[in-house]
């Protein structure tokens, strides 16, 4: 195809400082100029530059400077008209740097108040969880910043530009390519993935700190809401209770488990965000947790039905063991282990019956049979409760003393088998013991309960606990249109010690309040931590667990 005739003169051309390639008109001024008197004709016209202009315009040469902009635009000097009509532009070239001066180009742009890195790492196209970057603009994630990756197109067809590796919090300008290093996004990168020194975990139980989110909300780091999703209350009590065991909170705050299963990985850092002392929110959600537990649990605990708190804390604590490297059979093999795992000695005897030649019946005692039991969950029997109402026709809620339902662990009293929980189940209806625990919430003595060893403990001695947590369960009657009628939805909440300010807070899944120390026996206790004081008889490293 022949090429077009110019319409306007070269200098023209020139005045109108045209974006055409330089290349292309030498080939055009080369085809229609010819040497007269030293000078060059174009068009029927003389051309005679200045040398100023001839600097200036420098047409073989091709100045970079005359140039910047045409690269930026996409445009090579290659792209010329060889006999076919094609585009000057081609596709943008990747830059390794933004422009001098314009280092914080799109930053303004960003929108921290939409920014929520809690749910899975999931592209919003694909659904792959490989190279997933975070739009700062919207908050939605999108797979790879390649010129064919949806992050790419996303930012040339939404116009934001500026995203965050969620693996290595590094951040990027697209289309151009480049990293942005600022040290105005040093708080992105931290609420992605929170990280304390050990100085700072050290002060976390000593220091009273008080922060606020965006939204000017105030919160204390490590007491804030956790998102019911559905019916996931739970998981969050057991969640928020394994995070104020502070040995193991400072395990999964400051040891480097990038290489264990996910499980254990998203359990660090959803400890590290409720500690998070520069939170964008006041509260956290567990979604990428429970999509994990869900998984690995074959569903058996999801975020849509509810479940036992004690049933999710045995398979959590020790499928958590497991994915730290503990062996099933050695002891103390795991952070798990090291924390809570405890020993039983049990003595047991059978009693057998028979009949002499007189039809009388004769006991006999067999041997008494020793076996030593480890255990992470120590389970206490409740009393049964009352089968009939009161002289005011109401029913009896019975209040029994923690360290009554200890007894069955003191070595000196005989105890059948019992097995009256909280929740019973018969072949009709699920029952409930309404039973109140007294219980103290520093100074408990359970040297009654230990087995004498004076290497341990000198004799005499009292052994202290202190409480750490208190989940507690609560009945709620609620109406449906079902043929029952009137039902029983339980209702989970989690009592925990504030060690800087010797306080207690309750929380239920997003709502955090305070709670006084003298009344948290009021409510039926269901699984308690506590946690042997750091001193005299024994390390603050040995925990114990009761389930009443």
């Amino acid at each position: 195809m022949g090429k077009r005739q110019a319409s306007e003169s070269l200098e023209e051309l020139v005045a109108a400082d045209s974006p055409a390639s330089k290349r292309a008109r030498v080939e055009d001024e080369a085809e229609d100029s010819s040497p007269v008197n030293g000078h060059s004709t174009s068009n029927g016209h003389l051309m005679s530059p200045r040398l100023e202009d001839r600097e200036r315009l420098d047409i073989l040469g091709a100045a970079e400077e005359e140039h910047a902009e045409l690269e930026e635009a996409g445009a090579t000097p290659e792209a010329a008209l060889d006999g076919d009509e094609e585009s000057a532009v081609t596709a943008p070239q990747r830059q390794q740097a933004p422009v001098e001066g314009y280092t914080d180009l799109y930053l303004d742009t960003i929108n921290r108040s939409v920014l929520d890195f809690d749910f899975e790492k999931l592209c919003s196209v694909t659904l792959s969880n490989i190279n997933v970057y975070a739009c700062l603009v919207c908050g939605k994630y999108y797979q790879g910043r390649g010129p064919k990756s949806q992050a790419y197109f996303h930012a040339l067809e939404e116009g934001h530009h500026v995203y965050v590796n969620m693996e290595t919090k590094k951040v990027y300008v697209l289309p151009e390519g480049y990293e942005v290093k600022s040290k105005s996004l040093d708080d992105i990168k931290f609420v992605v993935d929170p990280r304390l020194t050990r100085e700072e975990v050290a002060r976390l139980d000593k220091e009273q700190k008080t922060a606020w989110d965006l939204s000017g909300r105030k919160y204390i780091p490590g007491f804030v809401g956790m998102n019911n999703i559905k019916a996931n209350d739970y998981f969050n009590v057991v969640i928020h209770a394994l995070a104020h065991v502070h040995p193991l909170r400072n395990f999964f705050m400051l040891e480097d488990i990038s290489t264990r299963p996910q499980l254990a990985q998203r359990f660090s850092i959803l400890v590290r965000k409720i500690w998070n002392p520069r939170a964008f929110k006041a509260h956290v959600s567990p979604h990428e947790l429970l999509q994990e537990i869900a998984l690995r649990s074959s569903k058996r605990f999801t975020l849509t039905a509810q479940s036992d708190p004690v049933e999710f804390l045995s398979w959590f604590l020790n499928n958590l063991h497991l994915s730290l490297g503990g062996s099933k059979t050695k002891p103390g093999s795991s952070i798990i282990q090291r924390v809570f795992q405890g020993s039983l000695k049990i003595e047991s005897q059978q009693i057998t019956a028979r009949a002499d030649a007189g039809d009388r019946l004769r006991f006999e005692d067999a041997a008494v049979h020793t076996e030593i039991s480890r255990y992470l969950i120590l389970t206490l029997d409740l009393p049964p409760a009352p089968l009939f109402q009161d002289a005011l026709d109401k029913n009896i809620i019975p209040q029994v003393p923690l360290t009554a339902i200890l007894s069955k662990y003191d070595g000196l009293r005989a105890q059948e088998r019992l097995n009256t929980r909280r929740f019973s189940r018969n072949k009709f209806v699920a029952e409930r013991n309404p039973t109140i625990v007294t219980f103290p919430v520093r100074s408990l003595d359970m040297s009654p309960y230990v087995e004498p060893n004076p290497t341990l403990y000198p004799p005499g001695e009292p052994i202290w606990y202190d409480l750490v947590a208190n989940i507690t369960h609560e009945a709620v009657r609620t109406r449906d249109d079902s043929v029952e009628g009137e039902q029983e939805s339980k209702v989970w909440r989690v009592q925990l010690r504030d060690r800087s300010r010797e306080e207690w807070w309750e929380v239920q899944d997003l709502f955090v309040e305070r709670e006084r120390a003298e009344t948290l026996f009021t409510k039926e206790s269901y699984v308690q931590v506590w946690e042997r004081r750091r001193g005299v008889g024994g390390n603050a490293n040995s925990k114990g667990k009761g389930k009443a």
